[in-house]
């Protein structure tokens, strides 16, 4: 893995930079955040931390913790409750250990601190608002909503039509060229899910090479795919064609057991989505396997072929892989940066439920770098 500094994240994010500079003297806040715990978030939360805000953290996928990230999280002042690969057990405690905590406002990405609260029918009154990163964490809102405001930032133009686009495809392939040495090209990619995600994971896939199939259940967006020119059906139809298969939907068992266990042999499965259930993994890891790489267990099949699970079925980009690109970063993270200033000023003044991010609020991470 790429050694990334403290000092250069910083040279080439001047974006976030300058939207740490923007925020409000923060004493008094105590902001509980759920992230990705990589490198390029420490110059957001060195920020926060210089503006007077008290924080917990907690990571929103215990397969992209970085250990040595942790500890200059901890060294800025924050509190921080994640190691890499933490038990699903442990994981929970933190996320409950930030709700003890006693945040005055939510950071999140997949909405674990409500969903967490709401589950179990808990209140907690001194929350004034939230921000939500993804569309998996929107998702798991629906119905019953918590009474404070949560700002939606994952389907701004500037995070779906650019990080979730271009970047998330982008960084998977990369990922997946270093830890295996292998490229797309005479191989057959099935891309399941066409949101944002789908859309840049099968256009990077046939810029590399592959042969492109989408598997998409919304008729809209599987009508969108056609339109683009990829052959679409169902995951059951398409799978036992592909060499490479990726999921990037954020749902729950898109790949089931049972199309895994029809696949040729030599496919390579692929996680891109947020949570790590996007490939049924219990019964593939019940089956006998073989560290391959380090990046890749090999698992037989009953039928006698081989199948190659990529990182675990965590994330590949960010487990496998570095994630996005510094520069790019900078306008997502800068992004967020306004948004946390957003929720502790007048976004405290909104109404409870899910409101979009205002456009005067991201647009201030806009121009061009300094």
């Amino acid at each position: 893995m790429t050694e990334i500094t403290p000092a250069w994240a910083k040279a080439h994010m001047p974006r976030v930079a300058r939207a740490v500079e923007n925020l409000p003297d923060m004493t008094g806040i105590r902001l509980a955040m759920s992230m990705h715990l990589d490198m390029k978030m420490l110059p957001l939360v060195e920020g926060l931390a210089g503006r007077g805000a008290a924080l917990f953290i907690t990571t929103c996928n215990p397969a992209t913790v970085r250990n040595e990230v942790v500890d200059a999280m901890r060294a800025a002042g924050a509190r921080v409750d994640a190691f890499k690969d933490m038990p699903e057990d442990d994981w929970q405690r933190a996320i409950e250990n930030g709700i003890d905590w006693g945040p005055t406002h939510l950071c999140e990405m997949g909405s674990d601190y409500t969903h967490f609260l709401l589950s179990r029918g808990l209140e907690l009154p001194d929350v004034k608002a939230g921000l939500e990163a993804t569309g998996s964490g929107i998702n798991r809102l629906q119905g019953t909503l918590p009474p404070w405001p949560i700002f939606n930032w994952d389907d701004l133009p500037v995070k779906e039509g650019l990080h979730n686009r271009h970047m998330v495809g982008l960084t998977t392939w990369n990922a997946f060229f270093t830890r295996t040495l292998l490229s797309l090209h005479e191989k057959t990619v099935l891309v399941v899910g066409y949101g944002s995600v789908g859309q840049g994971l099968a256009a990077s896939a046939r810029a590399f090479g592959g042969t492109v199939m989408v598997a998409e259940i919304d008729p809209a967006r599987r009508l969108q795919a056609r339109y683009d020119g990829w052959r679409t059906g169902s995951v059951a139809e398409l799978a036992p064609e592909a060499d490479v298969i990726v999921t990037g939907t954020g749902g729950h068992h898109v790949v089931p057991f049972s199309v895994i266990e029809g696949l040729k042999d030599g496919c390579f499965l692929l996680n891109s989505g947020h949570r790590i259930d996007e490939i049924e993994l219990e019964p593939l890891l019940a089956l006998p396997v073989k560290q391959a790489l380090p990046a890749v267990t090999t698992h037989s099949l009953p039928s006698g072929n081989r199948v190659h699970l990529f990182v675990g079925g965590a994330m590949a980009n960010l487990t496998g892989g570095e994630g996005d690109s510094l520069n790019a970063f900078d306008m997502t993270l800068a992004v967020m940066a306004e948004g946390i200033g957003h929720i502790v000023g007048e976004g405290e003044k909104a109404a409870s439920g899910v409101h979009l991010l205002p456009r005067a609020v991201w647009e201030r991470a806009c121009p061009d770098p300094l």
